[in-house]
Protein backbone atom coordinates (compact mmCIF):
# COMPACT_ATOMS: atom_id res chain seq x y z
CA UNK A 1 0.00 0.00 0.00
CA UNK A 2 0.95 3.51 -1.34
CA UNK A 3 1.27 5.78 2.10
CA UNK A 4 2.48 9.42 3.13
CA UNK A 5 4.12 9.01 6.61
CA UNK A 6 2.46 10.95 9.44
CA UNK A 7 4.87 13.20 9.33
CA UNK A 8 4.59 14.71 5.62
CA UNK A 9 1.04 14.59 6.40
CA UNK A 10 1.94 17.23 9.45
CA UNK A 11 4.01 19.13 7.54
CA UNK A 12 1.53 20.22 5.05
CA UNK A 13 -0.81 21.06 8.01
CA UNK A 14 2.19 23.34 9.35
CA UNK A 15 2.72 24.84 6.01
CA UNK A 16 -1.16 25.19 5.67
CA UNK A 17 -1.33 26.87 9.31
CA UNK A 18 1.88 29.34 7.78
CA UNK A 19 0.09 30.28 4.64
CA UNK A 20 -3.30 31.00 6.48
CA UNK A 21 -1.38 34.28 7.99
CA UNK A 22 0.32 36.90 6.02
CA UNK A 23 3.75 36.18 4.18
CA UNK A 24 6.72 37.11 6.29
CA UNK A 25 4.47 37.14 10.09
CA UNK A 26 7.20 34.87 11.76
CA UNK A 27 5.12 32.31 14.25
CA UNK A 28 6.74 30.28 16.56
CA UNK A 29 7.23 26.17 16.65
CA UNK A 30 5.23 26.30 20.16
CA UNK A 31 2.37 28.74 18.59
CA UNK A 32 2.08 26.22 15.61
CA UNK A 33 1.95 23.06 17.86
CA UNK A 34 -0.92 24.75 20.17
CA UNK A 35 -2.89 25.54 17.14
CA UNK A 36 -2.19 22.25 15.57
CA UNK A 37 -2.65 19.38 18.80
CA UNK A 38 1.02 18.06 17.42
CA UNK A 39 4.38 17.75 19.90
CA UNK A 40 6.63 21.16 19.89
CA UNK A 41 9.31 18.70 18.96
CA UNK A 42 7.84 17.37 16.12
CA UNK A 43 6.57 20.66 14.89
CA UNK A 44 10.28 21.78 15.21
CA UNK A 45 12.03 18.68 13.62
CA UNK A 46 9.23 19.21 10.65
CA UNK A 47 10.31 23.01 10.52
CA UNK A 48 13.91 22.37 10.49
CA UNK A 49 13.44 19.76 7.59
CA UNK A 50 11.77 22.50 6.07
CA UNK A 51 13.98 25.25 6.57
CA UNK A 52 16.96 23.38 5.07
CA UNK A 53 15.19 23.44 1.67
CA UNK A 54 13.93 26.82 2.02
CA UNK A 55 10.42 25.72 2.16
CA UNK A 56 10.05 28.32 5.49
CA UNK A 57 12.52 30.40 6.39
CA UNK A 58 14.03 30.46 9.78
CA UNK A 59 14.43 33.26 12.08
CA UNK A 60 16.50 33.28 15.26
CA UNK A 61 16.39 35.69 18.05
CA UNK A 62 13.94 36.39 21.35
CA UNK A 63 11.14 36.95 18.14
CA UNK A 64 12.55 34.21 16.14
CA UNK A 65 9.92 31.74 14.51
CA UNK A 66 9.40 30.45 10.87
CA UNK A 67 7.87 32.03 7.98
CA UNK A 68 7.04 31.26 4.57
CA UNK A 69 10.07 31.63 2.59
CA UNK A 70 7.55 32.02 -1.01
CA UNK A 71 3.91 32.53 -1.88
CA UNK A 72 2.17 29.23 -0.54
CA UNK A 73 0.51 28.63 -3.88
CA UNK A 74 4.88 28.20 -5.23
CA UNK A 75 4.94 24.91 -2.96
CA UNK A 76 4.01 21.80 -4.27
CA UNK A 77 2.59 18.80 -2.30
CA UNK A 78 5.56 16.94 -4.48
CA UNK A 79 8.41 19.65 -2.54
CA UNK A 80 6.91 18.87 0.55
CA UNK A 81 6.90 14.52 0.40
CA UNK A 82 10.68 14.93 -1.19
CA UNK A 83 11.52 17.01 1.61
CA UNK A 84 10.27 15.07 4.27
CA UNK A 85 10.14 11.41 2.51
CA UNK A 86 12.67 11.70 -0.51
CA UNK A 87 11.82 10.68 -3.43
CA UNK A 88 8.63 10.10 -5.19
CA UNK A 89 8.75 6.72 -6.11
CA UNK A 90 6.00 3.77 -5.73
CA UNK A 91 8.66 0.85 -6.00
CA UNK A 92 12.42 0.90 -4.56
CA UNK A 93 14.34 0.45 -7.41
CA UNK A 94 13.19 3.34 -8.56
CA UNK A 95 14.20 5.71 -5.60
CA UNK A 96 17.28 3.24 -4.73
CA UNK A 97 18.73 1.92 -7.93
CA UNK A 98 21.18 -1.43 -7.09
CA UNK A 99 19.01 -2.70 -4.21
CA UNK A 100 17.35 -5.78 -6.20
CA UNK A 101 19.02 -8.38 -7.73
CA UNK A 102 16.28 -8.38 -10.55
CA UNK A 103 16.79 -4.83 -11.42
CA UNK A 104 18.31 -5.56 -14.86
CA UNK A 105 16.21 -8.31 -16.11
CA UNK A 106 13.32 -6.67 -14.77
CA UNK A 107 10.05 -6.91 -17.37
CA UNK A 108 7.86 -4.17 -14.97
CA UNK A 109 10.54 -1.62 -14.03
CA UNK A 110 10.23 0.65 -16.46
CA UNK A 111 6.33 0.99 -15.88
CA UNK A 112 6.75 1.22 -12.31
CA UNK A 113 9.32 3.99 -13.22
CA UNK A 114 6.77 5.50 -15.71
CA UNK A 115 3.96 5.50 -13.03
CA UNK A 116 6.27 6.96 -10.81
CA UNK A 117 6.83 9.86 -12.27
CA UNK A 118 3.17 10.39 -13.41
CA UNK A 119 2.30 10.52 -9.53
CA UNK A 120 5.68 13.09 -9.17
CA UNK A 121 3.80 15.13 -11.88
CA UNK A 122 0.52 15.18 -10.94
CA UNK A 123 1.93 16.13 -7.18
CA UNK A 124 3.89 18.25 -8.43
CA UNK A 125 0.91 20.52 -9.76
CA UNK A 126 -0.95 20.77 -6.68
CA UNK A 127 0.27 23.67 -4.75
CA UNK A 128 -0.42 23.29 -0.70
CA UNK A 129 -2.97 25.87 -0.72
CA UNK A 130 -5.61 23.63 -2.22
CA UNK A 131 -4.92 21.32 0.62
CA UNK A 132 -6.23 24.05 3.01
CA UNK A 133 -9.87 23.84 2.34
CA UNK A 134 -12.61 22.08 3.86
CA UNK A 135 -14.26 21.54 0.55
CA UNK A 136 -13.38 18.64 -1.80
CA UNK A 137 -11.24 19.97 -5.08
CA UNK A 138 -11.31 18.28 -8.32
CA UNK A 139 -9.18 15.84 -8.17
CA UNK A 140 -5.90 15.70 -10.88
CA UNK A 141 -6.13 12.89 -13.06
CA UNK A 142 -2.77 11.59 -13.98
CA UNK A 143 -1.22 13.10 -17.19
CA UNK A 144 -3.48 16.14 -16.74
CA UNK A 145 -0.91 18.86 -17.55
CA UNK A 146 -4.35 21.84 -17.93
CA UNK A 147 -5.02 21.50 -14.78
CA UNK A 148 -4.68 25.12 -12.31
CA UNK A 149 -1.33 25.53 -10.67
CA UNK A 150 -2.68 27.43 -7.60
Amino acid sequence: MLRISKETDYGIMVLGYLATHPRGQIHTARRIADWSGLSVPMVSKILRSLARESIVASHRGASGGYSLEKPAHETSVAQVIRVLEGPISLVQCGSEPGVCERERGCPTRVNWNRISLEVEQALERIPITEMLGRERAPLLSLGDSTAPAG
